[in-house]
């Protein structure tokens, strides 16, 4: 049996459902905080039991048969964050799993500037040391987390922001695939993947380009200084630490932590990977 923890969450979901595409359902386990929400994954004949990384105890039955556990990282970030990665470890390893899968990214480094990014580095040390056989699927920086950055500029004309570096965004639904494809082939990939990325690095520069192309109205790219954005966002409500998270996210990228892309994605999926410009295309377009 395969366990997907998170099933529920945007990618997660998006993993079961291109796994059922691969495996029968009765081969598919799912460890979800809230089983209520796994209501159309039972009834699609997909085993659902409760299993939260804060409670370990509970993972022992999430986790039962399971060859493989999939696990779709916290999203705390920190010491919770890797505690509670190295509970979900200790149970897969306990029932008897004999490989792990983990959702890392491709800037994991003990010295990002980005504070998941040395979680990840510490989880993926966790996995190298817990004996078993592991693959760290090092995801690229999700396209999803564009709209999130452009504030209104679509309204104003202006993407404000702090200076940032080229990203290689790619899309939840292609990496979403890319494990199913790993899960089904559990031979296909010992250790860390090479970075799971679109094929292009694009900066809000591009991004904006992009925008003032697909809208029609010109969108120009200003840059913010750090203290002022932060300061913005703490005054709409956004709590002062999940500020300097944000933040950190920019200093990395001009680090260039997120500027890596590779043909190892394209090469898994065996199409291309979907670009800035489809997503925002469908992001844009009327509801």
């Amino acid at each position: 049996m395969i366990v997907i923890t998170g099933a529920t969450g945007r990618l997660g979901s998006q993993v079961v459902d291109r796994l059922l595409t691969r495996i029968p359902a009765d081969q598919v386990g799912v460890s979800v905080r809230d089983t209520a929400r796994a209501a159309d994954l039972r009834a699609r004949g997909v085993r659902v039991r409760r299993g939260d990384f804060t409670e370990p105890e509970s993972l022992a039955e999430a986790f039962e048969n399971a060859a493989q556990v999939l696990i779709v990282s916290a999203n705390d970030t920190g010491g919770e964050a890797v505690a509670q990665h190295a509970a979900a470890i200790d149970a897969a390893t306990t029932v008897g799993a004999t490989r792990i899968l983990y959702t890392s990214h491709q800037g994991a480094g003990a010295d990002s500037r980005f504070a998941p990014m040395p979680d990840h580095a510490a989880t993926e040390a966790l996995l190298a040391a817990s004996g078993l056989p592991f693959t760290s699927l090092r995801n690229g920086f999700y396209t999803a987390t564009i709209p999130l950055l452009l504030g209104n500029a679509l309204e104003t004309g202006e993407l404000r922001a702090p200076a940032d570096g080229p990203v290689s965004w790619t899309e939840h639904a292609d990496l979403a695939e890319a494990a199913a494809i790993v899960l089904a082939e559990p031979d296909l990939i010992d250790g860390a993947t090479p970075p799971l990325t679109a094929p292009n690095a694009l900066d809000l520069n591009d991004i904006a380009a992009i925008l003032t192309d697909l809208s029609g109205r010109t969108v120009r790219r200003v840059i913010v200084e750090d203290e002022d954005w932060t300061a913005g966002l703490i005054t709409h409500g956004v709590p002062e630490a999940q500020a300097e998270l944000l933040l950190g996210m920019f200093h990395a990228s001009r680090r260039g932590e997120f500027a890596t892309t590779d043909p190892a994605l394209e090469s898994l999926l065996g199409h291309e990977a979907t670009s800035v410009r489809t997503f925002l295309e469908g992001a844009l377009a009327p509801r």
